[in-house]
């Protein structure tokens, strides 16, 4: 794209989406990154993958964690990550984004939980990866639909299924996540955040960080971009998609969304759009 700089600052650092026209709510994805570090996003899907070869680190729900290769990758719906190499050789590694209805009506379970961000399955892991793998490669329908269902029962072991009751400060939170997306457009002031949680501001600021592990500024950042990827999926161009989701410009949109996602919004549309 003329006039957009290099998207990584090493020439090794690649990252691919695809979605399956056939089946909504689900996004594969592979990656090698060698220098590129991920900005805090969030994904309102699980994300179930495997790291192939180097090591991971990232930030989820306020703890680092470390990922090497042959381990899985067992992220919830809605939680903030970043993510960074943690040897020289970067890492590489494949996910698969499902949305928490698909999860329902696959596995027929209700409340998928993952307890532990990284799981320690050699075996498991490469099993995940060669079907991320064949998913990618899959182009009737049938045959990746039954590659899904195999894929996710690779997961069960890892999952709970009977959650625990939300605590206090989530159920407090609630409505403001939901007003953050409701107003994703707007400049928005802590007071006003404060008052949907019925708090003083400097008191809401304390507590949804102590709840989230982020400022209510990087949530909204996130959920910017999520809807971003969204709508560029969706087909809408970019500069009605920074304008939709509070962004400055296109160039901004460009900016803060390949920080997140390791690719511009223009390859990101085209790879996904792709039939």
């Amino acid at each position: 794209m003329k006039g957009v700089p290099p998207h990584f600052d090493h020439p090794l650092d690649a990252v691919e989406f695809r979605r399956p026209g056939h089946r909504e709510g689900v996004e594969l994805y592979r990656a090698h990154i060698v220098r590129h570090a991920f900005e805090p996003h969030t994904h309102e899907a699980f994300g179930l993958g495997a790291i192939e070869s180097g090591v991971e680190r990232f930030r989820y729900r306020g703890a680092d964690h470390l990922a090497p290769a042959d381990s899985l990758v067992l992220m919830n719906p809605d939680e903030l990550h970043t993510g960074r190499a943690e040897t020289d050789g970067g890492w590489r590694y494949r996910m698969v984004y499902l949305d928490v209805d698909v999860v329902e009506r696959i596995s027929g379970e209700r409340g998928w939980h993952f307890g532990d961000a990284v799981g320690h399955d050699a075996p498991r892991a490469r099993r995940v990866g060669a079907l991320l793998q064949r998913l990618w490669q899959a182009d009737e329908p049938l045959a990746f639909d039954s590659l899904l269902h195999t894929l996710l029962a690779e997961f069960r072991s890892h999952a709970r299924v009977a959650r625990e009751s939300p605590a206090e400060g989530a159920l407090r939170f609630a409505p403001v996540v939901d007003y953050l997306r409701a107003h994703l457009d707007r400049r928005l002031t802590l007071d006003e955040l404060a008052a949907v949680a019925g708090l003083s501001p400097f008191h809401f600021l304390r507590r949804f960080k102590a709840q989230y592990h982020v400022t209510p500024q990087q949530m909204l950042m996130a959920l910017r971009l999520f809807e971003a990827k969204r709508l560029l999926a969706a087909g809408e161009p970019a500069a009605q998609v920074a304008a939709a989701t509070g962004l400055t410009d296109q160039a901004h949109l460009t900016r803060t969304f390949a920080r997140r996602y390791g690719v511009t919004p223009a390859r990101y549309q085209r790879q996904v759009r792709r039939r």
